[in-house]
């Protein structure tokens, strides 16, 4: 059990880190087609309407809802497989082991969050943006760390895994509970009793993969239809598979989600238009927020409070690190890529500018953490 367990955190790091890469070379490439002669094609590509009308509210099906209403189910539906097991069984099984990352995931939500809103005090319209650098990405993350290799000790790796699933739990709340506009009760009556079909499933000991998907894609469509964000339908459907088939779907979805929809919404969300733009669009409130929120926030949350912890002896820093990894890995924290993208669209829905502006936050913000995560854990003395 025990070797069973090391090789399934092995394997996800691995596929995390490598994903992390393939995520990287996916934003650049966007950005670079969004800022060459292919821009006029890579938009069109991006937002061409492949219909047909599956919700009245959403209008006709586009290569970007596509990708971030229904591709991104599946990736929503990896990360509701993984939060399962941790608490099943795995690194946040028992509260020992949960106090340090959900502190710290907690602070490093909130402070982010509360440097957004006092940096958009003055500024109408931008406070629904304040969940946009709250949120860590761990392929981004993970792609850093591969990078640095054995200079970061396996504990602190596992660590920041651990932040990152407790600050995903928190992502799909606020998804949830801060994005969702106007409901449709019988989709929604619907969806419920579709989950509750699968939990009968679960309930009789069917393990068999193929009725919990078909009942997850009908899952998906009404979800979609109530006017909850249908990512959710992810992480729901998620909660229903029981123990013994969650394995095998986590292995088959691991690839996929790494090395083609994470990628492929990186490429579909970070194009981003430099065109008469100048350096001074960093420094409007929008976009200086999110990189504050992002690189300070996230730095000043988990650092500040896993090192509060250790000296109140709530809970002890990752065996074999120095302070200054864990520094570091405070920092590549501060990555937000694809959560932050992905909540930016959820906050300024019909508000293409705003959209654009978020991007450049969310860009500048996790490059910065990016590159100081990588200085400080390149150079850092080991524990």
């Amino acid at each position: 059990m025990i070797r069973r367990f090391r090789h399934g955190i092995s394997a996800f790091v691995r596929s995390e880190a490598a994903g992390g890469i393939v995520l990287m070379a996916a934003s650049a490439a966007a950005l670079v087609a969004a800022n060459s002669p292919l821009a006029d094609s890579y938009f069109h590509a991006i937002h061409a309407v492949t219909g047909p009308v599956i919700a009245p509210a959403h209008g006709p099906m586009t290569v970007h809802l596509w990708i971030n209403d229904a591709l991104m189910a599946v990736f929503f539906l990896l990360v509701g497989l993984e939060i399962k097991g941790e608490f099943s069984g795995g690194r946040l099984a028992t509260w020992e082991q949960r106090r340090l990352p959900v502190l710290a995931a907690a602070a490093g939500m909130m402070v982010p969050a509360a440097i957004y809103l006092g940096v958009t005090a003055s500024s109408p319209g931008l406070s629904n943006g304040w969940a946009v650098p709250a949120a860590t990405d761990i392929a981004f993350a993970m792609g850093v760390l591969a990078i640095l290799g054995p200079r970061v000790p396996a504990s602190l790796k596992l660590l920041l895994v651990t932040i990152a699933i407790v600050d995903d739990m928190g992502a799909v709340a606020i998804i949830a509970i801060a994005y969702t506009a106007h409901l449709d009760l019988p989709a929604l009556a619907g969806a419920g009793l579709v989950l509750a079909a699968m939990f009968g499933l679960a309930r009789f000991r069917v393990v068999r993969l193929v009725p919990y998907l078909m009942l997850a894609a009908l899952l998906w469509y009404l979800v979609f239809l109530s006017g909850v964000h249908a990512t959710i339908a992810g992480v729901a459907a998620a909660m229903a598979i029981p123990e013994a088939a969650r394995h095998r779907l986590e292995g088959i979805l691991n690839p996929w989600v790494a090395f083609l929809i994470v990628p492929l919404f990186g490429f579909a969300n970070a194009g981003v238009s430099l065109a008469g733009m100048s350096p001074a669009i960093l420094f409007a409130p929008l976009p200086l927020a999110i990189a504050l929120g992002l690189f300070a926030g996230k730095q000043i949350g988990i650092f500040g409070s896993i090192w509060l912890a250790a000296k109140a002896r709530f809970a002890a820093p990752p065996a074999g690190a120095s302070w200054a990894q864990v520094y570091g890995m405070a920092l590549l924290a501060g990555i937000g890529f694809t959560m932050s993208l992905f909540i930016g669209g959820l906050a300024f829905p019909g508000r293409p500018e705003l959209v654009d502006e978020v991007k450049i936050g969310v860009l500048g913000g996790s490059l910065l953490s990016a590159l100081a995560g990588f200085a400080v854990l390149r150079f850092a003395a080991k524990g």
